[in-house]
């Protein structure tokens, strides 16, 4: 935690001095806030979940902190004011972080409510259909307003779905993956036990494309297929879940005017580089213009150039200004935590756990995947955000409690693989190292 602090404040004294040539009067108050928030998060720790994995908090305090960095930037660049509300988030989403390991004590609480989950899930993802508090922003409705608040109840929802899909597919898991049904003289698996869940993933991914959001559709299927083929180890299901892709892709693109512009920019962006095609246009620049090395924080032009480079487009800023070596210090950083959170799903006390962390661990890992992918032209721009790094409140709070639910998972499993160790029973320590 220490070593992450250190960063982030070498990187706010830098963009300071970029931006105004003087070292900034206010690093102390920022030293107090950070190390404030590290310590109620850290201290959360050590009382409600002593034995959790302790690299992820660290990682997750290092990217909030270079987002933060770097969403000031921009703020500083454009006259804007979104850093003190990221901040104000920031708060929000520990106080969740620390709540969420007070309240959920065991894992297996969460697997009794699975329907009642599910049943929230649903009424989170119809929230922006409805008249009155929906709205629609940038061509996608996912937001609803309360008050004065703009909050998207999908970074929400998508958690109660994966905490769903990993009980429902734990209880049908002989029934998914042993073939049952007779066909002639061949035994083929039932795919009735396959229906209900179907069901709501489908119903999921209708809700989004109403939504008009594709993005978290693509996030969603990802999470359903990569969760089925964890529980059952059958690769038919992944070349099922590729055809599925395959024939929804096409109709999203003939259908979904949304879709098919994201398609079209992503194909030749040059041809829209007034309009749709400008923000990967300018984004390009900024990268080529980073080199190895970065032009330095506060003196890149593409916090200026970029349109909301805030949110979609904050990996072309960290890649412009602190070059090729900080672009791949946010990239490791995901992939360590993408290896922390696989690491805990293998060592987790039961298949419901085991299989909630590699959903909650698909959840961040394709989040940010998708976006840096779409960023570097690699995939169409889906419009997800990077998870912890880009500006939002809702993202934020949602992926701490994530990060909470996989610290609860983490010590759960250690604490089992260290009551084996003192009771000296080998073999139960070896099947609790290695996972269920």
């Amino acid at each position: 935690m220490t070593a992450a602090a250190v960063i982030i404040l070498a990187a706010y004294t830098l963009m300071i001095v970029g931006n105004t040539n003087k070292t900034p009067g206010d690093v102390a108050p920022l030293i107090v806030a950070m190390f404030a928030l590290g310590a109620v998060a850290h201290i959360a720790n050590r009382y409600l979940a002593p034995d959790a994995h302790p690299v992820v908090l660290p990682l997750v305090f290092l990217l909030n902190g270079i987002g933060y960095v770097i969403i000031l930037r921009i703020d500083l660049g454009k006259a804007q004011n979104y850093a003190p509300v990221q901040a104000l988030w920031t708060a929000i989403g520990v106080g969740a972080y620390v709540l969420t390991l007070f309240f959920v004590r065991r894992s297996r609480d969460l697997d009794r409510y699975r329907y009642l989950l599910l049943l929230l899930a649903v009424l989170l993802l119809l929230a922006p259909l409805l008249p009155g508090i929906g709205q629609n922003i940038q061509g996608a409705r996912l937001w609803v307003r309360i008050g004065g608040l703009e909050l998207q109840p999908v970074e929400l929802a998508k958690i109660l779905l994966c905490i769903f899909f990993a009980s429902y597919f734990v209880e049908k898991r002989e029934l998914l993956s042993t073939p049952t049904a007779r066909v002639g003289k061949r035994l083929v698996l039932d795919p009735r036990p396959l229906v209900p869940i179907a069901a709501a993933w489908v119903f999921a991914i209708g809700v989004m494309s109403l939504e008009h959001d594709i993005g978290f559709s693509a996030l969603l299927f990802t999470l359903f297929i990569g969760m089925l083929w964890v529980t059952t180890g059958r690769t038919g299901y992944l070349a099922l879940g590729v055809i599925a892709f395959a024939i929804g892709a096409y109709l999203a693109g003939k259908y979904l005017q949304q879709t098919n512009i994201r398609v079209e920019t992503w194909l030749d962006p040059w041809k829209t580089i007034n309009t749709s095609g400008q923000q990967l246009a300018q984004s390009w620049f900024a990268l080529g213009t980073g080199g190895i090395g970065g032009t330095g924080l506060g003196l890149g032009a593409g916090a200026y150039s970029i349109p909301n480079p805030n949110t979609d487009f904050i990996f072309s800023v960290i890649g412009e200004e602190m070059g090729l070596l900080g672009a791949t210090m946010v990239i490791v950083a995901f992939l360590l935590l993408v290896g922390a959170g696989l690491r805990i799903a293998q060592a987790a006390r039961s298949e419901f756990a085991k299989l909630t962390a590699t959903g909650l661990t698909i959840i961040i890992g394709f989040q940010a995947f998708f976006i840096i992918a779409g960023v570097t032209r690699l995939l169409p721009l889906t419009g997800i955000t990077l998870p912890f790094v880009s500006y939002g409140g809702s993202a934020l709070i949602a992926n701490y409690i994530l990060i909470a639910l996989l610290m609860r998972i983490s010590d759960e499993g250690n604490r089992a693989v260290d009551a084996a160790v003192q009771s000296g029973d080998d073999e139960l320590q070896g099947q609790l190292a290695n996972g269920p």
